[in-house]
């Protein structure tokens, strides 16, 4: 199966995974990259689509693509979406094809946002997080509590180190300023930027990344680490467990500049 990364709006991806002969996209808020890519294949039949989380830049394009291909779409249970869809929750399993995608509930940035994490034969697993889980940061807690998000990415840090984790938007570079700012003698976080930066340089995505490179930059999932909790500690004097040191960093990224 090959995954590609369509880049839509200004700093989103639509995932695309497709085995040559059909597709299955996720969070497609624009329907036109897909529509492109699907007239350059025109061997590949889109057949299922996913969606994460009820926000108009992941769904403003499905309604059309379902026009054009009679996709099934599966969407949150708990999230309002404008058109019918097969819901799906925490404990849920989608079949496509040789794939078979688990479902977990990680709210957070909504309130009934999902995760669809899975295996292809032969290859790395991949996780389809939306909003809730970026390079070197989280979604923003609109309809969620610091605690459901800490317990979201708690629930996601148990994968395999070798999932593929592929979010819906290009924050990192703006995540890893952050993440810097909050670990600066993180040696992994440092060579990772650099990295990241040279990507950018070339006009190419910093997604898919391995869940293990998150565990070893991501302050938001090592938010109880000894050198997080001490910039925590000197940065909020709230800051005095795990809940709350994880909602005064993200109040602090909220903020950062």
């Amino acid at each position: 199966m090959k995954l590609i990364a369509l880049p839509a709006f200004s700093d989103n991806y639509i995932w695309l995974l497709h085995d040559d002969h059909h597709a299955l996209v996720v969070d497609p808020g624009d329907s036109a990259p897909v529509m492109q890519w699907l007239q350059l294949h025109p061997g590949v039949q889109l057949d299922m689509i996913l969606v994460t989380h009820h926000h108009a830049d992941h769904t403003g394009g499905v309604a059309a693509l379902v026009s054009a291909s009679q996709a099934k779409v599966l969407a949150p249970v708990l999230e309002p979406l404008p058109l019918a869809t097969t819901g799906v929750q925490q404990g849920d399993s989608v079949t496509w094809h040789s794939l078979t995608l688990n479902v977990f509930d990680v709210p957070g940035h909504t309130a009934g946002h999902v995760a669809f994490w899975g295996q292809p034969p032969g290859q790395a697993p991949i996780l389809f997080c939306g909003d809730t889980l970026f390079s070197g940061g989280c979604g923003r807690l609109f309809e969620g509590t610091p605690a459901q998000m800490l317990d979201s990415l708690d629930r996601l840090a148990t994968l395999p180190g070798d999932t593929r984790v592929c979010c819906a938007h290009e924050y990192t570079l703006s995540n890893l300023k952050f993440a810097l700012a909050v670990d600066p003698d993180n040696t992994a976080l440092q060579t990772y930027t650099r990295v990241c930066q040279a990507l950018r340089e070339q006009g190419l995505p910093t997604l898919p990344v391995a869940l293990s490179t998150e565990l070893a930059i991501n302050p938001f999932l090592r938010s109880r680490s000894p050198s997080v909790v001490a910039a925590l500690k000197d940065h909020d004097a709230q800051a005095v467990d795990d809940i709350s040191t994880f909602a005064a960093l993200r109040a602090w990224k909220n903020d950062f500049r």
